[in-house]
């Protein structure tokens, strides 16, 4: 009996969560849906939009304008984005993440006394990759010139009613942005009062970027004037950021702080159109970026979790909750190894990585019933046809990073161990779950013609450093650099090349047709919230907000890939288990039987953004969290 009422109590979770009413009403749209991270960039989207532009322009101006608004990032930080062409019936994946500079060697930063590269300032900067990104995308892929598109983001430069979040992050923030000059002129307009930081609700003006984006646009005038045509003068317009007189400035004032970004770093650089990588689970394709994300990891875990009957499991149940965290630990672990940029080695095993056969491998050494503490990479090359050329590497490194002898003769936590997480331990430690979740923006948008465009942008966020007179915050995306093998082969910095990042948008094709377009904001938690929105959609047979909105769980058993100058720091914390606040006693006792150490978070989830193609209606559905800023607008 008492077995039975176990079940029936989670029978109710399962149809609760898919029947309860939202905090936030979906979105509808028949013609055009544009969702980003805060309510004015969404509009600025929209008036795209009605301007009669496609779903790749109006993505363009919610990305100029969320990185205006400094919504967890700047200018001068990365782009990566999927596209699905309806002429081609293609998904296209656009890489605009900068890269290390001249002289960012391991050796470089370990006589500096570094773990890392650093967490802020001009040594954690690679090349800024989100300008020549967005040319690429409009001059490609959409219709509009680029003075249209940036419009918006130009007429809030000359100053906008700044939002309390991030006021209040410059406020925080204020102690290192006075580090930088240019930083703190732009943005401690109150310098020496108590509050140094705009005021919520205050017209914040940047002129210098405001500048920087009206020589963008005279480029492109410029170039259109001697008879260029449309994409010619957007590519004009990228020149003058990466060789001419912007990039002049950009490198005078980052050099100035002790930068190392040469003029010859951004000539060098480009955007790279590139082919996503897919699987397929239950009928779905679905799309993430190469290895140079972390967004294989998903893959992997939906590869993996397609050997479980989840739905049977029960939405967040005991034993989903189980599967789930440790179909995720098999994926990072693999990522904190495997992963890195595919274009400075083509020995990364990602064929191996993303085999069904691979997966249920992985799948067999979930245990029943306790939590694996030494969830360690695997050996894909045998499912490619290869042998490992670094089973020594991985000795070595087991050796290394292994936990306690006690942990690692019985498999299990320690029954003292398996508890809720004191508040002075780390992983309620805020500035452990600041590294963990450290956030981005996400911008999402589909047309009528048949346009979708997934964008997880991200870099110079707040407290970001200015390069001189542009008014561009440099990107801090560095620090996801390694510094040696021995943690992950493929991931050593070395100059020219693209940082193993947590940013990851996703698409997913049903029947040949689109079907979701879902990205999300934070750190190592990105692929952890998006896989179990797409599960939540697909197994539990939620609405798209819905699934934005329902609680999550999040590992911590991996590898941080922001913050921290220490290994200590970022090192896997095994059995740590994040879950929401809501979530029952019944629930909680099992994981700690389980051998679990929780700790609870009201926003375990997002913000997620995302956009569900109701074929049946020949509509478009809008989801976006319920925490945070983001929200959209859909026609």
């Amino acid at each position: 009996m008492k077995i039975l009422k176990f079940v029936f109590a989670f029978l109710i979770l399962s149809y609760t969560a898919k029947t309860q009413p939202t905090q936030k009403p979906p979105l509808h749209g028949k013609n055009w849906m544009a969702i980003t991270g805060k309510p004015l960039a969404a509009t600025a989207g929209s008036i795209i939009f009605n301007k009669g532009g496609n779903a790749v322009d109006a993505a363009c101006a919610m990305l100029a304008a969320t990185c205006t608004m400094w919504d967890v990032l700047s200018w001068g930080g990365e782009t990566q984005a999927l596209i699905y062409n309806p002429k081609t019936k293609q998904v296209i994946a656009i890489s605009a993440m900068g890269v290390a500079p001249t002289g960012a060697t391991p050796e470089f930063f370990k006589n500096k006394g570094m773990n890392y590269p650093p967490e802020y300032g001009p040594l954690a900067a690679t090349t800024p990759g989100t300008p020549g990104g967005l040319c690429m995308m409009l001059a490609e892929y959409g219709t509009m010139r680029l003075e249209e598109v940036l419009k918006p983001a130009m007429q809030l430069a000359a100053g906008y009613p700044i939002d309390a979040q991030t006021a209040n992050s410059i406020e925080r923030g204020k102690q290192r942005i006075k580090d930088w000059p240019y930083s703190k002129n732009v943005l401690l307009p109150h310098l020496g009062e108590k509050r140094e930081a705009p005021e919520a609700g205050e017209i914040f003006i940047q002129k210098d970027l405001l500048a920087t984006l009206q020589k963008l646009v005279d480029a492109e005038k410029q170039a259109l004037k001697k008879g260029k045509s449309r994409k010619e003068a957007i590519y004009a317009a990228y020149d003058r950021f990466y060789k001419g007189d912007i990039a002049e400035e950009f490198v005078r004032g980052a050099q100035e702080q002790g930068g190392l970004i040469t003029l010859q770093d951004l000539a060098n650089w480009k955007p790279i159109i590139e082919t996503p990588l897919q699987i397929n689970y239950k009928g779905i394709d679905v799309y993430k970026l190469q290895s140079w994300t972390q967004g294989p990891s998903m893959l992997q875990a939906l590869n993996i979790l397609e050997n479980y009957d989840l739905k049977s499991m029960g939405y967040n149940s005991p034993a989903y909750i189980h599967t789930v965290y440790q179909a995720m630990n098999l994926s990072f672990a693999d990522r904190d190894f495997y992963y890195g940029d595919p274009l400075f080695s083509k020995h990364i095993p990602i064929k191996g990585l993303l085999s069904k056969d691979y997966a249920k491998k992985r799948a067999s050494e979930i245990p029943t019933g306790f939590n694996n503490p030494n969830t360690a990479p695997g050996d894909p090359y045998p499912f490619e046809g290869k042998e490992n050329p670094y089973l020594k590497l991985l000795q070595q490194r087991a050796a290394l990073y292994s936990n306690d002898t006690a942990t690692r003769k019985t498999g299990v936590i320690p029954s003292h161990d398996g508890s809720e997480i004191a508040k002075n331990d780390d992983i309620a430690n805020e500035l452990y779950n600041d590294r963990l979740w450290r956030g981005t923006t996400s911008v999402e948008a589909a047309d009528t013609s048949g346009w979708v465009v997934s964008i997880t942008p991200s870099g110079g966020w707040i407290p970001a450093c200015i390069a001189g007179n542009t008014g561009v915050g440099m990107s801090q995306r560095m620090q996801s650099f390694v510094l040696d093998s021995i943690q992950n082969p493929f991931n050593v910095v070395a100059p020219g090349k693209r940082p193993r990042v947590t940013l990851t948008p996703s698409l997913a094709l049903k029947d040949g047709k689109p079907f979701l377009s879902f990205a999300v904001q934070g750190g190592d938690t990105q692929d952890q919230n998006l896989l179990q929105f797409f599960l939540n959609m697909v197994e539990f047979g939620m609405t798209v907000q819905q699934a934005a909105e329902a609680a999550n769980i999040n590992s911590n058993q991996l590898w941080l890939s922001l913050g921290g100058n220490k290994t200590a720091d970022r090192k896997p914390k095994p059995g740590n288990l994040t879950l929401n606040t809501n979530t029952p006693e019944k629930v909680r006792t099992e994981l700690k039987n389980m051998g679990y150490k929780l700790s609870f978070d009201p926003r375990s989830s997002g913000p997620i953004n995302a956009i569900f193609f109701d074929w049946k209606h020949g509509s478009l559905w809008g989801g976006s969290s319920n925490n945070g800023e983001d929200y959209g607008i859909g026609w």
